[in-house]
This record gives C-alpha cells, sequence and structure tokens, in this order.
C-alpha cells in the first residue's frame, strides 16, 4: 500500500502579532522620566547635572552620564517621528555658518531658516569650504524634499558654484543686512550651547544641535503636534504624543 504524503495539507499555526517594540524597552527608568529629561535638557538652559538634580528632587535617583545618553539616544528619534507632523517650509532659505567648540576645538555650524523662522536643517563641520557647504544643502534637500526659490547667504565665495550645481533655479541673494534673520538667531542657539560641557565629538554636537533646533521648531509652531493642548503645555504634550510613537 503506498501512504499518501500529506505534509502538504498540514497548517502550520499563524504567529501571533506583536506590536513593535518600544525603543524605551530595555531601559530601567520609565518612559515618562526618560521623556522629561530629555525635554527639560532640550528646552532649557540646563547642563546634565541640572537635570539630574532636578529628577532627584523629585525622587528618582538617576545620573547625570544617564542624562546624557538618553539625550544621544532619544533625541534623534523623537525628531525622527515628528517630521510627519512638520509644517512645509518656505520658498526662502537664510543660510549661514556659526562657531560652536567641540572638545575645545572651534567647529563650524550650518544653519539655515526660513522666512517664517523655521530652522530647515544644521551640519556641524570641521572646514568651512566648499564640501561642508554642499552636505549640508544635500541633506537639507534629501530630508525635507523641498526646493527653495531664493536662498540668501553672505559673500562666501563658495555658495555660488555649490548652488548652481544643486539648486541652479534658485535665485542667490547676496546684500548686506538681507541674511539678517538667520544671524539673529544663531544667539539662540550660542545661549543654548553656553552651560553645555559635553559636546566631545562631532556627532554628540549634532544631535544636540539638531535637537536644539527641533525644539525651537516645536516651540515656534511649525509641527502638527498637540495642537488642542493650552500653549504653556504644548511641548509637554508633544513629547508624550512621540514618545508614543517611537
Amino acid at each position: 500500500m503506498i501512504e499518501a504524503d500529506l505534509s502538504s495539507d498540514v497548517i502550520e499555526p499563524a504567529c501571533p502579532w506583536l506590536p513593535p517594540r518600544s525603543a524605551f524597552a530595555g531601559f530601567r527608568f520609565p518612559q515618562e522620566v526618560i521623556v522629561v529629561g530629555v525635554r527639560w535638557y532640550l528646552r532649557y538652559n540646563l547642563s546634565y547635572r541640572d537635570v539630574e538634580e532636578l529628577l532627584v528632587e523629585r525622587g528618582v535617583q538617576v545620573d547625570h552620564v544617564t542624562v546624557y545618553r538618553w539625550a544621544q539616544r532619544f533625541t534623534p528619534l523623537l525628531a525622527d517621528a515628528a517630521r510627519f507632523s512638520r509644517h512645509s517650509p518656505g520658498d526662502r532659505w537664510h543660510v549661514d555658518e556659526t562657531y560652536g567648540k567641540v572638545n575645545g576645538i572651534w567647529r563650524y555650524v550650518y544653519r539655515a531658516v526660513d522666512q517664517y523662522g523655521q530652522v530647515i536643517d544644521v551640519l556641524v563641520s570641521a572646514r568651512r569650504d566648499a564640501g561642508a557647504a554642499r552636505r549640508f544643502f544635500r541633506r537639507a534637500l534629501s530630508t525635507l524634499k523641498v526646493t527653495p526659490r531664493e536662498v540668501v547667504t553672505d559673500a562666501a565665495p563658495v555658495y555660488p558654484g555649490v548652488l548652481d550645481e544643486l539648486i541652479p533655479s534658485a535665485w542667490h541673494h547676496v546684500e548686506q543686512y538681507a541674511n539678517n534673520p538667520i544671524e539673529a538667531d544663531h544667539s539662540q542657539l550660542k545661549h543654548r550651547l553656553r552651560p553645555m560641557r559635553a559636546l566631545r565629538t562631532d556627532k554628540t554636537a549634532q544631535v544636540i544641535i539638531v535637537g536644539h533646533a527641533f525644539m525651537q521648531n516645536l516651540r515656534r509652531g511649525h509641527y502638527e503636534l498637540a495642537v488642542d493642548a493650552p500653549p504653556v503645555l504644548r511641548v509637554a504634550a508633544a513629547f508624550t504624543e512621540l514618545a508614543q510613537a517611537i
């Protein structure tokens, strides 16, 4: 007698659906504590030790190094989760470089804002040259999928060639006082960087400066987040929403 092969008729049990693993899984402290620590650090003029002290006063025994790790780990995740709610930037970009110290060495920080005060993007660079300017514009264009109609810069000689290569349709505007919006905006970043002592690498500096730009845009209303919350609670409510998404 020939036995039939029934193996093909066996129905394997379906794998149960599992929710996506939370980015907070495996951390000692609960999500709410981590989000508050990161939000305080990005929002206020605090050091990691200041955040440690504020949390300890509230009964949370945490080391400032842990707060640093939270900021480095969760700042990019929160900012990335918010990008789907971000308003489309304007078509007039003001671009300029400022300075900041990383491990005691001066670094250039490329920044851009649009005509509505939204920070377009930031880039920390060891050099101020065509290569750095090209990286900055490529990063901004690929992230936002928006092409500006006008780009305002200072008279640095690297910009015309880079803009002709990457954004040939944009009007490159160079005029005295035309770039005052971005130059004035630099002061917000410099004020935030002053109490910081933990910018030891270009990578950590990039994370924190991007986080500052994210917080600045959130406070200025450039995200559709926590729109029903009272203005004084909007940032906190937005962070709570974003924490659920990661």
